[in-house]
């Protein structure tokens, strides 16, 4: 008997069955799609690494909204849908940006309505009208003020909903991280967006980090010559938003709802401020490569436990939940092209925050959480040691991003993460008065966002491979690459 035969059979029919198991328990529905009946699961060849096929073509009258423009506006209407903590802080800094009109503004508070419309009128001179009768109200603002974009900032269970209902009302879309957090959903603002023919793109503000962009431009110049592999990580201790939702400190805060994700969902709920970057860097779902498969495991769940545990009474509502979320996550995501990325998520641990953001080529590696470098073509190409600190003072005076080096001082000075969130409005504003595409198009949003329900059905199921759906329907080979923006 051929040995080596049989087992190469058996690995197959494993990988077989491994990937019906993921295409079953996520390929989209006929009604998420958009389309005609369901169609047969298409197992993907176990050897293959890229996305799966299995989806249904796109109706007639949608478009392929890779690169898309869309006409120019002079000045841009804004709307907004949520206005808590992030969502104040954009209507704040969206007043400074030349070419806009904020025209209304929703939440389901009262006070947090007033409260913002009154920061417009101060930087502004105009007070825009509230919005805030109820979970449905926005769809009354949509009509009313007739806005050209909304920024979507509410709980994560809300961002698909209120995405489509925008879309469909033709309004450029910006919606917080993560755009949604089912796969249905993530289909649904594909489909969406295609028969609506307007912008929907991910507020991942972390694309527009300083260091992200240099190493955007580093990798585009071939620095660190033909990528390999990736590191991406939202390592972010914030127990202590559990303490949000007590008098005096705002009911419906972050806190309030994000714990009950916490409790109920094991896998990694919070992916694209590390992927985002790393997914850019190598051109993911753009021409040369994309999102194949993706393995996840998840540690213990004990840290949000023993924390209720000490910090409120017994009977405390916290106190009473099942933390079902390991404290951490890892996945790996295994490219078209076999390049691998290894995505960390942890919002419990006692540790220092870091995103990681290392990239790593055939002749270098650039990383964050200190900022370093190393590569033959870097300082004296002694790639046995880091440069970081003052060393790096040449490498930005060479690599720093022309956008960095146009905005990053007026950055610095607006605020919000160090400049990232100013740059990145900056661009969406500026991208819609010119007419030029966004820097993040709506399949990378939902790609990055994926990593969610992929990971918690890679935990459930013992860590076994879950294959990406391919939200471009093939077309992600014709999108270019995001160019260095001057």
């Amino acid at each position: 008997m051929d040995i080596s035969s049989s087992r190469r059979r058996f690995l197959q029919t494993l990988g077989l069955a491994t990937g019906a198991l993921a295409a079953g328990g996520l390929a989209p529905s006929a009604q998420a799609q958009g389309a005609g009946s369901a169609k047969n699961i298409i197992v993907p060849n176990p050897d293959l690494i890229g996305p799966s096929t299995d989806w249904t073509p796109r109706p007639s009258g949608s478009k392929y909204m890779g690169g898309f423009r869309a006409p120019k506006l002079d000045v841009v209407k804004m709307a907004f849908v949520g206005v808590g903590a992030r969502g104040s802080s954009h209507v704040s800094q969206l007043c400074s940006i030349e070419g806009v009109e904020i025209v209304g503004i929703c939440d389901l508070y009262q006070e947090r309505c007033e409260r913002n419309a009154a920061t417009v009128e101060k930087k502004t001179g105009k007070r825009p009208p509230i919005y805030c009768k109820g979970d449905q109200d926005y769809i009354r603002m949509f009509k009313e003020v007739k806005p050209d974009a909304v920024i979507v900032c509410p709980s994560w269970e809300w961002h698909a909903r209120i995405t489509c209902d925008a879309m469909k009302h033709r309004i450029h879309t910006f919606t917080e991280v993560p755009i949604a957090i089912k796969m249905e959903e993530l289909w649904d603002i594909v489909n969406t967006c295609e028969a609506s023919q307007v912008h929907c793109m991910q507020l991942e503000n972390v694309n527009y980090g300083r260091e992200e962009l240099m190493f955007l431009n580093m990798v585009r110049q071939g620095v660190i010559g033909e990528l390999l592999h990736g590191e991406a990580a939202y390592i972010h201790e914030l127990r202590g938003q559990m303490h949000e939702d007590v008098p005096g400190r705002g009911t419906g805060s972050t806190g309030s709802w994000r714990t009950y994700h916490y409790a109920e969902h094991n896998g990694n709920l919070y992916p694209t401020h590390g992927l985002g970057p790393v997914a850019q860097y190598m051109n993911l779902a753009r021409t040369e490569d994309n999102f194949g498969r993706l393995v996840s495991f998840s540690s213990p769940a004990l840290g949000r436990a023993a924390y209720a545990k000490k910090k409120f009474p017994a009977d405390h509502k916290w106190n009473k939940l099942n933390f079902q979320g390991g404290d951490m996550n890892v996945s790996i995501i295994k490219t078209t092209m076999g390049r691998t990325i290894l995505v960390e998520w942890d919002e419990t641990s006692p540790r220092p925050y870091s995103r990681l953001n290392l990239i790593q080529g055939t002749l270098g590696t650039l990383a964050g959480f200190p900022t370093r470098v190393a590569g033959e073509k870097l300082g004296n190409g002694n790639y046995h040691s880091w440069l970081e600190g003052e060393a790096l003072a040449e490498i930005y005076e060479k690599y720093d991003h022309p956008l960095w080096k146009r905005l990053g001082e007026l950055a610095k000075k607006m605020g919000g993460h160090g400049g990232m969130d100013f740059v990145m409005l900056y661009r969406i504003i500026e991208c819609l008065r010119k007419g030029e595409p966004m820097d993040q198009n709506v399949y990378e949003g939902c790609f990055w966002s994926a990593v969610t329900p992929l990971s918690e059905a890679s935990v459930a199921q013992g860590g076994m491979p879950q294959v990406f759906p391919d939200f471009t329907r093939g077309d992600w080979k014709t999108t270019a690459p995001l160019g260095i923006i001057p």
